[in-house]
Protein backbone atom coordinates (compact mmCIF):
# COMPACT_ATOMS: atom_id res chain seq x y z
CA UNK A 1 0.00 0.00 0.00
CA UNK A 2 2.90 2.11 0.84
CA UNK A 3 4.72 1.45 -2.26
CA UNK A 4 1.16 2.65 -3.84
CA UNK A 5 0.67 5.81 -2.44
CA UNK A 6 4.63 6.61 -3.81
CA UNK A 7 3.81 5.42 -6.86
CA UNK A 8 0.91 8.16 -7.69
CA UNK A 9 2.89 10.65 -5.60
CA UNK A 10 5.52 10.20 -8.23
CA UNK A 11 3.75 10.27 -10.97
CA UNK A 12 1.92 13.64 -9.53
CA UNK A 13 4.94 15.31 -8.73
CA UNK A 14 6.60 14.23 -12.76
CA UNK A 15 3.67 15.28 -14.41
CA UNK A 16 3.23 18.63 -12.27
CA UNK A 17 6.57 19.62 -13.21
CA UNK A 18 6.50 18.54 -16.58
CA UNK A 19 3.47 21.13 -17.31
CA UNK A 20 5.98 23.72 -15.56
CA UNK A 21 8.24 23.58 -18.80
CA UNK A 22 5.33 23.45 -21.16
CA UNK A 23 3.67 26.63 -20.14
CA UNK A 24 6.40 28.52 -21.50
CA UNK A 25 5.45 26.84 -24.93
CA UNK A 26 2.18 27.14 -24.70
CA UNK A 27 -0.29 29.68 -26.20
CA UNK A 28 -1.64 32.43 -24.42
CA UNK A 29 -5.44 33.23 -24.12
CA UNK A 30 -5.88 36.27 -26.23
CA UNK A 31 -7.72 39.48 -24.92
CA UNK A 32 -9.68 41.92 -27.06
CA UNK A 33 -6.95 44.78 -27.72
CA UNK A 34 -9.53 46.94 -28.73
CA UNK A 35 -10.06 46.91 -24.98
CA UNK A 36 -6.89 48.25 -24.13
CA UNK A 37 -5.04 51.40 -24.48
CA UNK A 38 -2.28 51.36 -27.23
CA UNK A 39 0.79 52.76 -27.53
CA UNK A 40 0.05 54.80 -30.83
CA UNK A 41 -3.22 56.28 -29.18
CA UNK A 42 -2.08 56.81 -26.30
CA UNK A 43 0.79 59.36 -28.11
CA UNK A 44 -1.71 60.92 -29.95
CA UNK A 45 -3.60 61.77 -26.91
CA UNK A 46 -1.41 62.95 -24.79
CA UNK A 47 -0.04 65.27 -28.03
CA UNK A 48 -3.87 66.00 -28.31
CA UNK A 49 -4.17 67.36 -24.65
CA UNK A 50 -1.18 69.01 -24.24
CA UNK A 51 -1.70 72.43 -22.56
CA UNK A 52 1.99 73.69 -23.63
CA UNK A 53 1.04 73.29 -27.40
CA UNK A 54 -2.01 75.01 -27.34
CA UNK A 55 0.01 77.98 -25.11
CA UNK A 56 2.60 77.79 -27.78
CA UNK A 57 0.37 78.44 -30.44
CA UNK A 58 -1.11 81.63 -28.56
CA UNK A 59 2.44 82.88 -27.90
CA UNK A 60 2.92 82.52 -31.93
CA UNK A 61 -0.63 84.38 -32.55
CA UNK A 62 0.56 87.16 -30.46
CA UNK A 63 3.56 87.87 -31.77
CA UNK A 64 2.26 87.83 -35.22
CA UNK A 65 0.03 90.41 -33.81
CA UNK A 66 2.72 92.58 -32.67
CA UNK A 67 4.85 92.49 -35.82
CA UNK A 68 2.32 93.97 -37.63
CA UNK A 69 1.60 96.44 -35.58
CA UNK A 70 5.29 96.84 -35.04
CA UNK A 71 5.62 97.81 -38.82
CA UNK A 72 2.78 100.69 -38.30
CA UNK A 73 3.76 104.59 -38.15
CA UNK A 74 3.19 105.96 -34.85
CA UNK A 75 0.21 108.10 -34.03
CA UNK A 76 0.28 111.62 -35.04
CA UNK A 77 -0.18 114.71 -32.21
CA UNK A 78 -2.52 116.88 -32.58
CA UNK A 79 -2.61 120.03 -30.43
CA UNK A 80 -4.68 123.15 -29.30
CA UNK A 81 -3.49 126.20 -28.01
CA UNK A 82 -4.87 129.93 -26.67
CA UNK A 83 -1.69 131.53 -27.51
CA UNK A 84 -0.83 135.56 -25.78
CA UNK A 85 -4.50 136.06 -24.50
CA UNK A 86 -3.95 139.50 -22.92
CA UNK A 87 -4.49 139.54 -19.11
CA UNK A 88 -5.89 142.93 -18.53
CA UNK A 89 -9.53 142.39 -20.45
CA UNK A 90 -9.05 138.42 -21.55
CA UNK A 91 -10.34 140.33 -24.87
CA UNK A 92 -9.42 137.63 -28.42
CA UNK A 93 -10.01 141.05 -30.32
CA UNK A 94 -7.43 143.45 -28.17
CA UNK A 95 -4.40 142.04 -29.57
CA UNK A 96 -2.15 140.94 -32.72
CA UNK A 97 -0.20 138.28 -31.22
CA UNK A 98 -3.69 136.48 -29.53
CA UNK A 99 -4.61 133.22 -31.49
CA UNK A 100 -5.99 130.26 -31.54
CA UNK A 101 -3.78 127.64 -32.52
CA UNK A 102 -4.41 124.21 -34.38
CA UNK A 103 -1.39 121.81 -34.83
CA UNK A 104 -0.32 118.33 -35.59
CA UNK A 105 2.62 116.44 -36.04
CA UNK A 106 3.95 113.54 -37.08
CA UNK A 107 7.20 111.25 -35.84
CA UNK A 108 9.06 109.09 -38.50
CA UNK A 109 10.64 106.06 -36.97
CA UNK A 110 15.04 105.84 -37.65
CA UNK A 111 15.56 104.98 -40.51
CA UNK A 112 14.21 100.91 -41.29
CA UNK A 113 13.42 100.97 -37.49
CA UNK A 114 9.35 99.91 -38.65
CA UNK A 115 10.66 97.06 -41.23
CA UNK A 116 13.42 95.62 -38.73
CA UNK A 117 11.28 95.85 -35.94
CA UNK A 118 8.27 93.80 -37.73
CA UNK A 119 11.17 91.41 -39.20
CA UNK A 120 12.76 90.47 -36.11
CA UNK A 121 8.96 89.50 -34.52
CA UNK A 122 8.12 87.39 -37.54
CA UNK A 123 11.77 85.42 -36.71
CA UNK A 124 10.69 84.96 -33.22
CA UNK A 125 7.12 84.11 -34.37
CA UNK A 126 8.38 81.49 -37.06
CA UNK A 127 10.39 79.81 -34.59
CA UNK A 128 6.97 78.35 -32.46
CA UNK A 129 5.72 75.83 -35.23
CA UNK A 130 9.03 73.80 -34.50
CA UNK A 131 9.10 74.18 -31.09
CA UNK A 132 5.98 72.32 -31.06
CA UNK A 133 6.89 69.95 -33.14
CA UNK A 134 9.73 69.29 -30.82
CA UNK A 135 7.26 68.81 -27.87
CA UNK A 136 5.20 66.37 -29.80
CA UNK A 137 8.39 64.50 -30.48
CA UNK A 138 9.12 64.68 -26.42
CA UNK A 139 5.77 63.75 -25.26
CA UNK A 140 6.02 60.93 -27.57
CA UNK A 141 9.00 59.73 -25.97
CA UNK A 142 7.75 60.29 -22.67
CA UNK A 143 4.67 58.68 -23.45
CA UNK A 144 6.63 55.84 -25.29
CA UNK A 145 8.64 55.22 -21.93
CA UNK A 146 6.02 54.90 -19.37
CA UNK A 147 3.78 53.16 -21.44
CA UNK A 148 6.56 50.52 -22.32
CA UNK A 149 7.28 50.54 -18.64
CA UNK A 150 3.13 49.40 -17.66
CA UNK A 151 3.61 47.00 -20.39
CA UNK A 152 6.91 45.48 -18.73
CA UNK A 153 5.09 45.26 -15.20
CA UNK A 154 1.76 43.88 -16.39
CA UNK A 155 3.55 41.70 -18.76
CA UNK A 156 6.36 39.96 -15.85
CA UNK A 157 3.10 39.94 -13.40
CA UNK A 158 1.19 37.64 -15.85
CA UNK A 159 4.49 35.74 -16.04
CA UNK A 160 4.62 35.27 -12.18
CA UNK A 161 0.66 34.84 -11.84
CA UNK A 162 1.15 32.12 -14.53
CA UNK A 163 4.09 30.40 -12.58
CA UNK A 164 2.23 30.88 -9.31
CA UNK A 165 -0.17 28.54 -9.25
CA UNK A 166 1.84 25.68 -10.42
CA UNK A 167 4.29 27.19 -7.51
CA UNK A 168 1.59 26.29 -5.12
CA UNK A 169 1.05 22.72 -6.27
CA UNK A 170 4.77 21.95 -6.41
CA UNK A 171 4.37 23.26 -2.78
CA UNK A 172 1.89 20.55 -2.22
CA UNK A 173 3.43 18.06 -3.87
CA UNK A 174 6.50 18.43 -1.78
CA UNK A 175 4.70 18.72 1.51
CA UNK A 176 3.37 15.30 0.01
CA UNK A 177 6.93 14.03 -1.11
CA UNK A 178 8.13 14.41 2.27
CA UNK A 179 5.39 12.98 4.28
CA UNK A 180 6.26 9.68 1.81
CA UNK A 181 9.92 9.96 1.82
CA UNK A 182 9.69 9.98 -1.71
CA UNK A 183 12.40 10.84 -3.87
CA UNK A 184 14.76 11.93 -1.16
CA UNK A 185 12.42 15.35 -0.16
CA UNK A 186 13.51 16.95 2.36
CA UNK A 187 11.97 19.22 5.03
CA UNK A 188 14.38 22.26 3.88
CA UNK A 189 12.90 21.19 0.60
CA UNK A 190 9.48 22.13 1.71
CA UNK A 191 10.59 25.09 3.44
CA UNK A 192 12.42 26.25 0.10
CA UNK A 193 9.65 26.12 -2.35
CA UNK A 194 7.32 27.78 0.24
CA UNK A 195 10.37 30.49 0.43
CA UNK A 196 10.12 30.75 -3.20
CA UNK A 197 6.12 31.18 -3.41
CA UNK A 198 6.78 33.76 -0.72
CA UNK A 199 9.46 35.91 -2.95
CA UNK A 200 7.53 35.91 -5.85
CA UNK A 201 4.15 37.55 -3.71
CA UNK A 202 6.99 40.26 -2.75
CA UNK A 203 8.32 40.02 -6.79
CA UNK A 204 4.02 40.69 -8.13
CA UNK A 205 3.86 43.33 -5.39
CA UNK A 206 6.73 45.46 -6.39
CA UNK A 207 6.09 45.01 -10.00
CA UNK A 208 2.04 46.33 -9.07
CA UNK A 209 3.61 49.01 -7.62
CA UNK A 210 5.74 50.11 -10.48
CA UNK A 211 2.61 49.22 -12.82
CA UNK A 212 0.40 51.52 -10.92
CA UNK A 213 2.48 54.17 -10.81
CA UNK A 214 3.69 54.29 -14.38
CA UNK A 215 -0.06 54.33 -15.04
CA UNK A 216 -0.73 57.51 -12.94
CA UNK A 217 2.17 59.31 -14.39
CA UNK A 218 0.53 58.03 -17.98
CA UNK A 219 -2.84 58.87 -16.89
CA UNK A 220 -1.28 63.01 -16.53
CA UNK A 221 -0.45 63.14 -20.29
CA UNK A 222 -3.79 61.25 -21.55
CA UNK A 223 -6.54 62.41 -19.21
CA UNK A 224 -8.65 65.24 -20.28
CA UNK A 225 -8.32 66.67 -17.21
CA UNK A 226 -9.32 70.63 -17.81
CA UNK A 227 -8.78 70.65 -21.71
CA UNK A 228 -12.51 72.00 -21.48
CA UNK A 229 -10.64 74.93 -20.59
CA UNK A 230 -7.49 75.51 -23.22
CA UNK A 231 -9.03 73.32 -26.31
CA UNK A 232 -10.09 75.06 -29.05
CA UNK A 233 -11.83 72.29 -30.76
CA UNK A 234 -13.97 68.90 -29.12
CA UNK A 235 -11.73 66.16 -27.58
CA UNK A 236 -11.98 62.84 -29.03
CA UNK A 237 -13.77 60.59 -26.92
CA UNK A 238 -11.61 58.75 -24.49
CA UNK A 239 -11.13 55.00 -23.68
CA UNK A 240 -13.87 54.22 -21.10
CA UNK A 241 -10.69 51.70 -19.51
CA UNK A 242 -8.64 54.05 -20.06
CA UNK A 243 -6.19 52.63 -17.29
CA UNK A 244 -5.48 49.47 -19.08
CA UNK A 245 -3.31 48.57 -21.11
CA UNK A 246 -2.41 45.29 -23.65
CA UNK A 247 0.18 42.93 -22.53
CA UNK A 248 -0.48 40.61 -25.32
CA UNK A 249 2.06 42.11 -27.68
CA UNK A 250 5.07 44.21 -27.35
CA UNK A 251 5.00 47.13 -30.40
CA UNK A 252 7.87 47.15 -32.37
CA UNK A 253 8.75 50.64 -33.41
CA UNK A 254 10.78 51.35 -36.18
CA UNK A 255 14.24 53.18 -35.76
CA UNK A 256 14.34 55.81 -38.70
CA UNK A 257 17.54 56.00 -40.64
CA UNK A 258 18.94 52.90 -39.35
CA UNK A 259 22.28 53.31 -41.96
CA UNK A 260 23.28 55.99 -39.11
CA UNK A 261 23.77 53.14 -36.23
CA UNK A 262 26.54 51.81 -38.93
CA UNK A 263 28.87 54.27 -39.17
CA UNK A 264 32.16 54.59 -37.56
CA UNK A 265 33.14 57.03 -35.13
CA UNK A 266 35.34 58.98 -37.66
CA UNK A 267 32.53 60.24 -39.72
CA UNK A 268 29.68 59.71 -37.47
CA UNK A 269 30.04 63.75 -36.02
CA UNK A 270 29.85 65.20 -39.53
CA UNK A 271 26.67 62.69 -40.95
CA UNK A 272 24.76 63.86 -37.46
CA UNK A 273 25.19 67.41 -37.49
CA UNK A 274 23.70 67.26 -41.37
CA UNK A 275 20.72 65.50 -39.92
CA UNK A 276 20.46 67.65 -36.54
CA UNK A 277 20.30 70.73 -38.13
CA UNK A 278 17.19 70.01 -39.85
CA UNK A 279 16.06 68.72 -36.53
CA UNK A 280 12.99 71.17 -35.02
CA UNK A 281 14.61 72.22 -31.94
CA UNK A 282 17.70 73.54 -34.01
CA UNK A 283 15.38 75.36 -36.81
CA UNK A 284 13.43 76.73 -33.81
CA UNK A 285 17.22 78.13 -32.49
CA UNK A 286 17.83 79.49 -35.92
CA UNK A 287 15.05 81.35 -36.18
CA UNK A 288 15.86 82.95 -32.62
CA UNK A 289 19.52 83.35 -34.50
CA UNK A 290 17.66 85.48 -37.46
CA UNK A 291 15.65 87.29 -34.82
CA UNK A 292 19.31 88.49 -33.12
CA UNK A 293 20.33 89.45 -36.27
CA UNK A 294 17.73 91.54 -37.35
CA UNK A 295 18.51 93.25 -33.37
CA UNK A 296 21.66 94.49 -34.24
CA UNK A 297 20.52 96.14 -37.55
CA UNK A 298 17.79 97.43 -35.73
CA UNK A 299 20.53 99.14 -33.01
CA UNK A 300 22.07 100.45 -35.89
CA UNK A 301 19.59 102.18 -37.00
CA UNK A 302 20.19 104.70 -33.72
CA UNK A 303 23.11 106.53 -35.45
CA UNK A 304 20.37 107.90 -37.62
CA UNK A 305 18.04 111.14 -37.16
CA UNK A 306 14.60 110.47 -36.07
CA UNK A 307 12.38 112.83 -38.23
CA UNK A 308 9.03 114.75 -37.67
CA UNK A 309 7.26 116.84 -39.68
CA UNK A 310 4.69 119.81 -38.14
CA UNK A 311 2.12 122.24 -39.40
CA UNK A 312 -0.28 123.94 -37.73
CA UNK A 313 -2.87 127.08 -38.39
CA UNK A 314 -3.47 129.94 -35.82
CA UNK A 315 -7.12 132.10 -36.34
CA UNK A 316 -7.14 135.55 -35.30
CA UNK A 317 -9.19 137.86 -34.34
CA UNK A 318 -10.45 141.15 -36.16
CA UNK A 319 -9.04 143.84 -34.54
CA UNK A 320 -11.18 146.38 -32.36
CA UNK A 321 -11.42 149.12 -35.04
CA UNK A 322 -12.73 146.21 -37.70
CA UNK A 323 -9.42 145.83 -39.06
CA UNK A 324 -9.10 142.41 -40.80
CA UNK A 325 -6.20 140.43 -39.34
CA UNK A 326 -5.07 137.66 -41.15
CA UNK A 327 -3.85 133.97 -39.75
CA UNK A 328 -0.99 131.91 -39.85
CA UNK A 329 0.25 129.28 -41.11
CA UNK A 330 3.40 127.43 -39.92
CA UNK A 331 5.09 124.43 -41.34
CA UNK A 332 8.29 122.62 -39.46
CA UNK A 333 10.71 119.86 -39.27
CA UNK A 334 12.37 118.59 -36.49
CA UNK A 335 15.26 115.91 -35.81
CA UNK A 336 17.45 114.73 -33.67
CA UNK A 337 21.42 114.52 -33.44
CA UNK A 338 22.98 111.51 -32.79
CA UNK A 339 26.20 113.10 -31.43
CA UNK A 340 27.40 110.62 -28.86
CA UNK A 341 27.51 107.69 -30.68
CA UNK A 342 30.61 106.21 -28.28
CA UNK A 343 28.05 106.48 -24.73
CA UNK A 344 24.88 104.89 -25.96
CA UNK A 345 24.56 103.81 -29.79
CA UNK A 346 28.22 101.87 -30.03
CA UNK A 347 27.39 100.34 -26.96
CA UNK A 348 23.60 99.17 -27.85
CA UNK A 349 24.92 97.96 -31.16
CA UNK A 350 27.84 96.31 -29.47
CA UNK A 351 25.39 94.51 -26.76
CA UNK A 352 23.32 92.96 -29.93
CA UNK A 353 26.43 91.86 -31.66
CA UNK A 354 27.20 90.12 -28.00
CA UNK A 355 24.01 88.55 -27.83
CA UNK A 356 23.74 87.55 -31.01
CA UNK A 357 26.77 85.69 -30.67
CA UNK A 358 25.59 84.01 -27.27
CA UNK A 359 22.57 82.63 -29.27
CA UNK A 360 24.79 81.06 -32.05
CA UNK A 361 26.94 79.13 -29.41
CA UNK A 362 23.67 77.89 -27.92
CA UNK A 363 23.11 76.37 -31.27
CA UNK A 364 27.09 74.53 -31.30
CA UNK A 365 26.52 73.68 -27.55
CA UNK A 366 22.70 71.98 -28.87
CA UNK A 367 24.32 69.98 -31.72
CA UNK A 368 27.25 68.73 -29.29
CA UNK A 369 24.50 67.62 -26.76
CA UNK A 370 22.01 66.14 -28.98
CA UNK A 371 25.76 63.96 -30.88
CA UNK A 372 26.60 63.02 -27.65
CA UNK A 373 23.52 61.55 -26.90
CA UNK A 374 22.96 60.29 -30.07
CA UNK A 375 26.12 58.14 -29.43
CA UNK A 376 25.15 56.86 -26.06
CA UNK A 377 21.98 56.18 -26.95
CA UNK A 378 23.39 53.97 -30.03
CA UNK A 379 25.99 52.33 -27.70
CA UNK A 380 22.98 51.08 -25.14
CA UNK A 381 20.98 50.41 -28.30
CA UNK A 382 23.92 47.87 -29.72
CA UNK A 383 24.27 46.51 -26.44
CA UNK A 384 20.74 45.90 -25.54
CA UNK A 385 20.73 44.19 -29.44
CA UNK A 386 23.85 41.73 -28.43
CA UNK A 387 21.53 40.90 -24.44
CA UNK A 388 18.74 40.11 -26.36
CA UNK A 389 20.42 38.14 -29.27
CA UNK A 390 22.26 36.44 -25.86
CA UNK A 391 19.58 35.31 -24.23
CA UNK A 392 16.95 34.16 -27.07
CA UNK A 393 19.89 32.40 -28.87
CA UNK A 394 22.30 30.95 -26.20
CA UNK A 395 21.01 32.04 -22.16
CA UNK A 396 17.52 31.05 -22.40
CA UNK A 397 17.90 27.42 -24.20
CA UNK A 398 20.43 26.84 -21.36
CA UNK A 399 18.18 27.62 -18.68
CA UNK A 400 15.67 25.41 -20.26
CA UNK A 401 17.82 22.74 -20.75
CA UNK A 402 19.29 23.27 -17.77
CA UNK A 403 15.45 22.87 -16.40
CA UNK A 404 14.81 19.76 -18.33
CA UNK A 405 18.17 18.23 -16.88
CA UNK A 406 17.02 18.65 -13.37
CA UNK A 407 13.90 17.46 -13.71
CA UNK A 408 15.17 14.17 -15.19
CA UNK A 409 17.45 13.69 -12.37
CA UNK A 410 14.70 14.18 -9.93
CA UNK A 411 12.40 12.23 -11.97
CA UNK A 412 15.22 9.20 -11.74
CA UNK A 413 15.52 9.56 -8.04
CA UNK A 414 19.06 11.12 -9.01
CA UNK A 415 18.47 14.67 -8.12
CA UNK A 416 17.58 17.22 -5.32
CA UNK A 417 13.95 18.38 -5.49
CA UNK A 418 15.45 22.11 -4.37
CA UNK A 419 17.71 22.06 -7.86
CA UNK A 420 14.09 21.65 -9.81
CA UNK A 421 12.90 24.68 -7.88
CA UNK A 422 15.76 26.42 -8.49
CA UNK A 423 15.84 25.82 -12.43
CA UNK A 424 12.52 26.50 -12.37
CA UNK A 425 12.96 30.07 -10.85
CA UNK A 426 15.83 30.26 -13.17
CA UNK A 427 13.71 30.21 -16.52
CA UNK A 428 11.01 32.50 -14.92
CA UNK A 429 14.06 35.53 -13.97
CA UNK A 430 14.99 34.85 -17.81
CA UNK A 431 11.77 35.15 -19.27
CA UNK A 432 11.29 38.04 -17.00
CA UNK A 433 15.10 39.79 -18.15
CA UNK A 434 14.48 38.66 -21.72
CA UNK A 435 11.52 41.04 -21.95
CA UNK A 436 12.70 43.88 -19.77
CA UNK A 437 15.69 43.82 -22.89
CA UNK A 438 12.98 43.81 -25.08
CA UNK A 439 11.27 46.96 -23.56
CA UNK A 440 14.67 48.91 -22.89
CA UNK A 441 15.51 48.12 -26.50
CA UNK A 442 11.94 49.44 -27.85
CA UNK A 443 12.64 52.63 -25.48
CA UNK A 444 15.87 53.18 -26.66
CA UNK A 445 14.25 53.22 -30.44
CA UNK A 446 12.07 56.21 -28.94
CA UNK A 447 14.93 58.08 -27.77
CA UNK A 448 16.72 57.65 -31.28
CA UNK A 449 14.42 58.65 -33.49
CA UNK A 450 13.65 61.57 -31.55
CA UNK A 451 17.19 63.00 -32.18
CA UNK A 452 16.47 62.34 -36.02
CA UNK A 453 12.73 63.48 -36.11
CA UNK A 454 13.08 66.24 -39.32
CA UNK A 455 11.40 69.69 -39.20
CA UNK A 456 7.81 68.57 -39.26
CA UNK A 457 5.85 67.34 -36.46
CA UNK A 458 5.03 63.68 -37.74
CA UNK A 459 4.82 60.74 -34.95
CA UNK A 460 8.46 59.55 -33.99
CA UNK A 461 7.32 56.23 -32.96
CA UNK A 462 5.57 54.77 -35.75
CA UNK A 463 4.61 50.84 -35.22
CA UNK A 464 4.80 48.10 -37.45
CA UNK A 465 3.73 44.06 -36.98
CA UNK A 466 5.37 41.42 -35.31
Amino acid sequence: MKNSNISVTRRRCVILLQSLFLLVILPVQTVDASEFITLDWAIKQAQYNDPWLVENQFVQEALESKSMAAGILPNPTASLSLLNMPTDGFDFNQENMTQLKIGISQMFPRGDTLQLQTKKLQFLSRQNPHLRADRKALVSVLVAGLWLDAFNAKKSIRLIEENRNLFEQLLDISAASYSTAFGGTQQQDVIRAQLELTRLDDRLTKLKQQQEVALKQLNRWISGQFVEHYAVSSLPEMNSLAMDIDSQRLPQLVLRYPELMQLEDTVISTTLASHFVQHPLVVALESRIKASDTDIELNEQKYKSQWGLNASYSYRGDSSNGRHRADLLSLGINFDLPLFTKVKQDKLVQAAVFEAEAIKTQKWLLLRKMIAEFEAAKVQFHRLDQRYQLYQHQLLPQIHEQAEAALTAYTNDEGDFAEVVRARIDVLDAEIDKLGIEVDRQKMIAQINYYLVKGDSSLISEQRGD
